[in-house]
């Protein structure tokens, strides 16, 4: 347990805010909607690691936010051999934005660890999701009141692994980053991320990936109170 640790900076997708089933209810209510003949389970199989991969380079600015937003559902469409026109993809991926943040399952023990730490430290969130998007799901799961601080990568004008983005977020909190640490589940992004910039990290290792052993790792948010 680090005693020195004042402020706890946590990712917010893939760590708290549970994306991939509020992704695949928000998706199925357009496919049930539009394009009844696609069967959910089929598409989410493909999207998830597309999506993985074109977030990995939208953060290491190798496409736009636009391309992410096509690339991603382009290419699952592809892979399902299914022919979708580019207005039909505009249109879904507009929807899919406005439909995400209307379901906001959060990971198993998210809220009772918020409540176990809130009083012990100050809490933040450091996100490379687009701005608007974020604060909805922040409003809409009532997550809010937690947080001292909210950086996205849009207010500090790079994105996570980008040691100026941790650095923007230390400043906003006023913190030090020797009484900070970063909570995250994307090794890159969150922990490397976080660990060049000078903070200490834990890995939420929530698809129990190999990483390396002298890692702070857990698999369930609660064992967050195992280091904190």
């Amino acid at each position: 347990m680090n005693t020195n640790i004042t402020d706890i900076f946590f990712d917010l997708d893939h760590t708290l805010w549970d994306f991939d089933k509020n992704s695949q209810m928000a998706f199925d209510r357009i496919f049930k909607n539009n394009f009844g003949e696609i069967r959910i389970e089929d598409f989410i199989e493909k999207y998830i690691p597309i999506n993985q991969e074109c977030w990995r380079l939208y953060q290491n600015d190798q496409i736009t936010h636009q391309e992410l937003r096509y690339n991603r559902l382009k290419l699952s469409f592809d892979a399902l051999n299914y022919s979708m026109s580019d207005e039909n993809i505009n249109q879904i991926a507009s929807d899919y934005i406005e439909f995400l943040t209307d379901n906001n399952y959060l990971f198993d023990g998210a809220i009772e660890v918020l409540e176990y730490l809130k009083p012990k430290y100050k809490l933040h969130i450091i996100t490379n999701g687009f701005a608007n998007v974020q604060d909805k799901k922040i409003t809409n799961a009532a997550l809010g009141d937690y947080f001292t601080t909210i950086t996205n990568s849009e207010l500090a004008g790079v994105k996570k692994p980008n040691s100026i983005i941790f650095d923007y977020a230390v400043n906003l909190a006023q913190a030090s980053k020797e009484n900070s640490i970063m909570i995250g589940d994307d090794l890159d992004a969150d922990v490397n991320g976080a660990l060049n910039a000078g903070l200490d990290a834990i890995f939420f290792n929530i698809r129990n990936i190999d990483a390396p052993k002298n890692y702070k790792q857990i698999n369930h948010l609660l064992e967050l109170k195992k280091y904190l």
